[in-house]
């Protein structure tokens, strides 16, 4: 594409470029951060777990571990679809890089010439030429192009990002 960065607008603010290696390596950053918050999870449940039950049987004791745990669950399972949500935001980036490089493509194709020049590949981009192909976040729901994705659905994006 034209120059620029990612989501950059061109000077009279009629341009928007998307560069697809910049998404890809983006989309590896939420992998590894979901696969990290995974890690830090199962670090969480094996420290809870080592704790046992020290509050007791008594009346005050069970009353305790009856609320502990059904928070302790929740928190956890939270925990744990917050990280598959963070991996999936790293696979949906590589979903809208591959259909960025396609769309350029198709453009370019339709005007007589190539979106990439010749023998200007792009190592470890997929659909962009001498690439070597990306892993994505296998099982995703929502994602097309992923095992385990409902083909021809994407995850819902919301417009407005602001806290």
């Amino acid at each position: 594409m034209a120059g620029g960065s990612t989501g950059a607008s061109g000077p009279a603010g009629g341009e928007f470029v998307l560069k697809p290696w910049e998404l890809h390596g983006e989309g590896r950053e939420f992998e590894k951060l979901g696969g990290e918050l995974t890690k830090a999870v199962a670090a969480l449940e094996q420290g809870l777990a080592a704790l046992g039950a020290p509050w007791g049987t008594d009346q005050p004791g069970s009353g305790f571990a009856g609320v502990y745990g059904q928070a302790r669950g929740e928190l956890v399972g939270g925990l744990r679809g917050l990280a598959g949500r963070v991996a999936g935001v790293g696979a949906g980036l590589h979903t809208m890089a591959g259909r960025t490089a396609d769309a350029d493509s198709s453009a370019a194709s339709g005007f007589g010439a190539t979106a990439v020049p010749e023998g200007s590949g792009v190592p470890g981009v997929p659909g962009v030429p001498g690439a070597a192909g990306v892993p994505g976040a296998a099982g995703v729901p929502g994602v097309t192009g992923v095992p385990g994705a409902t083909r021809g659905t994407a995850p819902v994006v919301p417009k407005d990002m602001s806290v």
